[in-house]
């Protein structure tokens, strides 16, 4: 059975979340985006291209030398409300790349490790935003419907393996108590190296930081992302 709460606001648990509502901080218009701010649009393409994300094109193109100025400003209008808004807070957003960057693209846990962590965090804050962008992740190296419905149920779902169990529980525990449990952490040994195990609670803990200020900046779902009903 699915895991649901009773204390997760109506609109976040619906998962069709703020696609219309006013985000809470507007995002920056196009006129608001200095050089200075584009340079931080450039390493987010490297994020992107890490996870090979859907907006990978749409920011490529912003800084690339081959467009019009106005066909510039068209695309710089387009660029995702979260980027804008985050932009607002320039230096913060860039340290937060930067580790995006490490985690994503340089990162020692295997994708598929990462993706279930990284999936199971943000469905347990109910973050409707890093929920869809992460299936549509997950699915693109070959995590299945089926499983990342499995994974809105948690750990002791039936049909689980013992080491992606193992990842889920991992994510439930730092959420429930800021510390994954000795058995839980006995299991990850068994297959993750001492690189891999520090850098689990980690993203495990970046991407809970990227729930809070998403959905407590209210940000909206963009056309592709299915919010929490995506699978």
């Amino acid at each position: 059975m699915a895991d649901t709460r009773s204390d997760i606001p109506p609109a976040a648990h619906a998962g069709s979340a703020w696609r219309d509502e006013a985000p809470r901080l507007a995002p920056l218009s196009v006129a608001e985006l200095t050089p200075e701010l584009m340079t931080i649009v450039e390493r987010m393409i490297q994020v992107n291209e890490a996870l090979q994300s859907r907006e990978k094109s749409m920011l490529t193109d912003v800084v690339s030398g081959r467009l019009s100025d106005d066909e510039k400003t068209q695309r710089l209008a387009n660029l995702p409300e979260i980027v804008r808004t985050m932009l607002r807070h320039p230096e913060l957003f860039a340290r937060q790349t930067e580790l995006g960057i490490q985690l994503l693209g340089r990162g020692v846990l295997a994708p598929r490790d990462r993706e279930l962590a990284i999936l199971r965090i943000v469905w347990l804050c109910r973050a409707p935003y890093g929920w869809g962008e992460h299936v549509h992740v997950a699915k693109s190296i070959g995590i299945a419907s089926i499983e990342i419905e499995r994974i809105t149920q948690g750990s002791q779902a039936p049909g689980w393996r013992r080491h992606d169990g193992a990842i889920l529980k991992a994510a439930e525990e730092l959420h429930a108590a800021a510390m994954i449990s000795d058995t839980t952490w006995a299991i990850l040994a068994e297959r993750l190296d001492d690189r891999q195990l520090i850098e689990l609670p980690i993203v495990i803990g970046q991407y809970q930081t990227v729930a809070y200020y998403q959905n407590s900046l209210r940000l909206r779902l963009h056309d592709g992302n299915a919010g929490l009903t995506a699978r």
